[in-house]
C-alpha cells in the first residue's frame, strides 16, 4: 500500500523540458524538415520554430521531459508525495520556476541543478492528427553536471533510492553520470532501468549505451527503438520477440537477477521478455475519436509500472498498470491527468 512506502525511494534522472504542444497541419513539419511521430533533437535550422509555435499556433505549455514525466505518472499512482526524486538540469528563467512548481504539485521531490549558460530546455509536439512529431532543444538540459550527484544532499538521495530510472535520452547529456549511479546500483544490489527512448539514440549513440546496458535490470522500449536497436547491434532478426530475448542474453554485470526486457507496440500486444521465455500483454485500442494525444504514451507506460514495481508487485501487474496509465494519458493532451487513478489490477 502507499502507506507503506517511503520518501526517496525511487529516483528519475533525465532532461527537464516545458513542452510547446500545438495543433500543426502537415505543411509545417515539411517547412521544419520534421516527420510526423518523429523524437529528434533540434537543430539550427529548428530554432524559429518555437517563436512561431507561441505566436501563430494556440500552443499548450506542458510541463515535460521523458523521465519527469514517468515520475509525475508514478506519483500520482502512489499518492504520497516525495517517492520519487527527479534530476536534471534547467536554466535560471520564468520556465524553470513553472516546471518546479508543476512537478512539486504533483508530489515530486524535484532536485534541479540550475546553470546560468542556457534557458530552460524545451520540446516541440506538434500534433497532426492522432500523430505527433516532437523536436527538443535541450538547452540548459545539455548543461548538467556530474557535480550535482556529488553534492551532499543528493548523494544522500541517491543513496536512500532502491529504484533508478534514466532515460536514453540522457546519454547525449551525461554518460559519465548514468555510468557512476548505474556502478551505484550494481554495488548496492538496487534496481537500474533505463528507456531506449529513441530510434536515432540507438543509431547515434551506441557507444555510451552499450557502455550503460550490462547494468541495466530493466529495459523499456517501444518497437521502432526495438527495430532500430536491433538493425544496428546486427541481430540479424526483425522478430520482436526474438530481439526482446537477445537483448535479455547480452552482458549482465548483477548475476543476482537476470534482466527483463519490456516492448510496447502501440495499441498491439506488449511483449515481456523475462526469465527466457516471452509473455504478451494486450494493450487497450481505443476508438480513434478518443485518442487525442500520444505525446507522453510511452511516459505514461513507465510510470504506471515503476508505480506498482516499488509496490513490491509482480510483473503482470506492473505491466497491466502500464497499459492503463497509456491509456488514461492519450485521452488527454500531453502527459497530463486528473482526479485519482482508478487502476485495479486483475
Amino acid at each position: 500500500m502507499a502507506q507503506d512506502l517511503r520518501e526517496g525511494l525511487l529516483l528519475g534522472m533525465g532532461n527537464p523540458l516545458l513542452d510547446i504542444s500545438a495543433t500543426v497541419g502537415s505543411d509545417f513539419l515539411k517547412k521544419y524538415h520534421l516527420e510526423s511521430n518523429g523524437a529528434i533533437l533540434a537543430e539550427e535550422q529548428h530554432k524559429p520554430m518555437y517563436d512561431e509555435l507561441i505566436e501563430k499556433y494556440k500552443a499548450d505549455f506542458i510541463a515535460g521531459g521523458s523521465v519527469q514525466n514517468t515520475m509525475r505518472v508514478a506519483q500520482w499512482f502512489l499518492e504520497k508525495p516525495k517517492i520519487a526524486t527527479y534530476m536534471g538540469c534547467v536554466g535560471t528563467d520564468k520556465y524553470s520556476k513553472i516546471l518546479e512548481d508543476r512537478a512539486r504539485a504533483d508530489g515530486l521531490n524535484v532536485r534541479y541543478q540550475y546553470t546560468n549558460k542556457e534557458p530552460t530546455g524545451t520540446c516541440a509536439v506538434l500534433i497532426t492528427g492522432n500523430e505527433r512529431s516532437l523536436c527538443a532543444n535541450l538547452a540548459a538540459a545539455n548543461c548538467f553536471s556530474p557535480l550535482h550527484i556529488e553534492e551532499l544532499e543528493n548523494k544522500k538521495l541517491i543513496d536512500a533510492a532502491e529504484y533508478i530510472y534514466v532515460s536514453g535520452f540522457f546519454l547525449t547529456v551525461s554518460p559519465e553520470t548514468i555510468q557512476t549511479v548505474a556502478r551505484h546500483a550494481y554495488e548496492n544490489n538496487k534496481m537500474f532501468m533505463m528507456n531506449l527512448s529513441a530510434p536515432f539514440l540507438c543509431e547515434f549513440y551506441k557507444k555510451p549505451m552499450l557502455d550503460a546496458l550490462p547494468y541495466v535490470d530493466i529495459l523499456f522500449g517501444n518497437e521502432t527503438e526495438a527495430d532500430t536497436f536491433a538493425k544496428v547491434n546486427d541481430f540479424q532478426t526483425t522478430d520482436r520477440k526474438e530481439i526482446a530475448l537477445k537483448i535479455t542474453q547480452m552482458e549482465k554485470i548483477n548475476k543476482k537477477r537476470q534482466r527483463i526486457v519490456v516492448i510496447t507496440q502501440g495499441a498491439d500486444k506488449v511483449l515481456v521478455a523475462k526469465d527466457n521465455s516471452i509473455i504478451e500483454f494486450p494493450a487497450t485500442k481505443l476508438p480513434p475519436e478518443k485518442v487525442v494525444d500520444t505525446n507522453g504514451a510511452g511516459d505514461a507506460f513507465v510510470g504506471g509500472f515503476l508505480a506498482q514495481l516499488v509496490q513490491g508487485k509482480n510483473i503482470d501487474i506492473c505491466v497491466k498498470c502500464g497499459v492503463w496509465a497509456a491509456t488514461e494519458i492519450v485521452q488527454r493532451s500531453g502527459c497530463t491527468y486528473e482526479g485519482k487513478p482508478n487502476f485495479i489490477p486483475c
